[in-house]
Order: C-alpha cells, then sequence, then structure tokens
C-alpha cells in the first residue's frame, strides 16, 4: 500500500522502474553475477549507475557523478543524510547497505574525522564500487563485508547515526524489516542516536514496515525523496521543528555540506500513525517468528538470489 497523497501530494513510484532493454542508451561497463546479485554497471557520461537485475527488471543502487565527486544524483540519498541534524552528537556512523557508496562517501568528504562503517553483504558490489564510483581506502572509512543484522549481533559498538539502505530489487531483505531487528539498531544507538531508512513507498509491506519501525521506535519523520520515503526514527520526545532547525544550521555551519539539511527540514513531514487515517489499521508489525538460533541460519539462505 502506497503512502497517501493527502500526506506527501503525490503517488510514489518506484526508483528504479525500467526494464533492460530500456537501458539501451547507456554504455555497459561491466556485468558480473555474484552469490547475491546480478550486477551491471551502466556508464552515461558523467554518470555511472550500479543496477542490479531483479525479476526481469532493472534497479537502481546507485549513481556517480564522474564530474563531481560531492554529488547526490539520487534524490533519496540526499536525504538519507538529513539524519544529521536529530542525532545528539555525529560521532561515529553506521551505514548498512553500501551499494555504490556514494552516500557513505559523501558523508566521510564532508566529516572527515568522524569514522564511517559501511557494511555490505556482497563482495562483489564492495570490488565494483571502488572500481567505478571513486571509493577509497582511507582513514575513518571502513567498509565490512558482512550481513547488516549479524554485524549488528556481534559488535559492541554504539553509533549516533545508523542508516540502513539494503534492497534486493524492490524489497528490504526481511530480516533487516522486523522489530527484533529494529530493537537490535537501537540497542547499537549511543544516547540521542538516530536511525534513517530508505523504505520504497509503493510495496504493499510499507504500511506494515511503518507500524514496525514504530513498534520500536516512538518517534518517525518522513521525507518524501521523489518516488522514495526516508524515514527518521529516534527515541524519547518529539524533535521540535525549531531545535532541528537550530541544529540544521549549527551543522550545516559546521560541515559546509553540499545539500543542506535546513532546506531538508522544510519538506519534514508527520503522520498520525496510531489513527489509521494514512497508515492501514490493519497492518501487522512484523516480526521473526521463529527463535534466534533458526533466525541466524536462516538468513544466509535468504540473502541469496533466487535462481
Amino acid at each position: 500500500m502506497i503512502i497517501r497523497s493527502l500526506v506527501f501530494g503525490m503517488l510514489a513510484s518506484a526508483v528504479a522502474v525500467a526494464a533492460a532493454h530500456a537501458q539501451d542508451n547507456r554504455n555497459l561497463l561491466e556485468s558480473k553475477e555474484s552469490l547475491y546479485n546480478n550486477i551491471y554497471v551502466y556508464e552515461q557520461p558523467p554518470y555511472v549507475s550500479m543496477t542490479f537485475g531483479h525479476n526481469r527488471r532493472i534497479y537502481t543502487e546507485s549513481v556517480y557523478n564522474t564530474h563531481d565527486d560531492k554529488d547526490l544524483p539520487v534524490d533519496y540519498t540526499r536525504y538519507m543524510t538529513a539524519s544529521l541534524m536529530y542525532a545528539k552528537d555525529v560521532h561515529s556512523i553506521l551505514e548498512i547497505g553500501f551499494g555504490g557508496g556514494r552516500t557513505a562517501w559523501y558523508l566521510h568528504r564532508f566529516l572527515p574525522n568522524v569514522p564511517i562503517t559501511s557494511v555490505e553483504l556482497d563482495p562483489t558490489v564492495v570490488q565494483l564500487a571502488k572500481k567505478y564510483f571513486g571509493i577509497k581506502d582511507e582513514p575513518n572509512f571502513q567498509v565490512v563485508n558482512r550481513d547488516g543484522r549479524l554485524f549488528l549481533q556481534e559488535s559492541k559498538d554504539k553509533y549516533d547515526v545508523i542508516l540502513i539502505d539494503a534492497y534486493r530489487g524492490p524489497f528490504v531483505p526481511f530480516h533487516l524489516l522486523t522489530k527484533e531487528f529494529y530493537q537490535i539498531v537501537k540497542d547499537h544507538l549511543a544516547e540521542g542516536g538516530v536511525v534513517a531508512q530508505n523504505v520504497e513507498p509503493s510495496t504493499m509491506l510499507f504500511d506494515s514496515a511503518v507500524k514496525t519501525i514504530n513498534a520500536v521506535f516512538p518517534q518517525l519523520d518522513f521525507y518524501r525523496a521523489d518516488g522514495n520515503i526516508v524515514t527518521v526514527a529516534y527515541d524519547g520526545a518529539e524533535r521540535r521543528g525549531e531545535d532541528l532547525a537550530a541544529f540544521a544550521h549549527d551543522r550545516d555551519k559546521a560541515y559546509g555540506l553540499r545539500y543542506s539539511l535546513a532546506d531538508m527540514l522544510n519538506e519534514r513531514r508527520r503522520i498520525d500513525i496510531a489513527s489509521g487515517k494514512v497508515i492501514d489499521a490493519n497492518a501487522k508489525v512484523l516480526t521473526d517468528d521463529f527463535a534466534p538460533v533458526e533466525a541466524l541460519k536462516s538468513i544466509e539462505r535468504h540473502n541469496r538470489k533466487l535462481p
């Protein structure tokens, strides 16, 4: 069920909806079949794009402007950075779902003294990101090859900002969309920390995803980004608009961000989830529905792509 137009003023559409033949105007630089994805890297100067093939369709994972290292051509990736104005401190950042690495690299370029860890399941994706997307090995920038949920379960670290942008085709892997997973995320947030997630709104799981996140985090803000919705979730009292504006102003000035937090704040939306007027009252909270041991055993199997 897509989010209603009365809130966002438009019907949402998928970020990448072209069939494979629609990519013919691009130059295919490389294609790889990994254990998890069918990966295609296209060039259409000055842009390079990483796409995943799923169910006869091509879904864009990342776009890189080779003429501008600080550009974020995909709208929703800009709004993922809105999380910076919510966090009490910004001493550490974790990203789950690296893709072409452009969001994490953007943050690294403007916050070089903040340790950033990005977790990516597919090692082939990381290889192609370093080959075509301007990603380099630098201090305070680490890419870990691991499933995001397993990484968190094994980690003792806490983060001020956690970004979740893991997708298979049009869907978030289910084990990264349950109440138990969000509780793990919450346990790894520092005091005053925040989590931002890209949730594709045109799938029928959207309403359940929102209710599931809300079951762990009492506060949810929404940002419409072209055809996607970025949710910003946190614990405690609601961040008032004037407080967010002050943080946005200070951090825009401190970091010199390409995409202004103050401008993004104008797109902030709140939803009365409990009323059932916007989010389906019958939507179910998603849970693992099996013991933790069984969940660990099934994660690798669920990660692999269908034949």
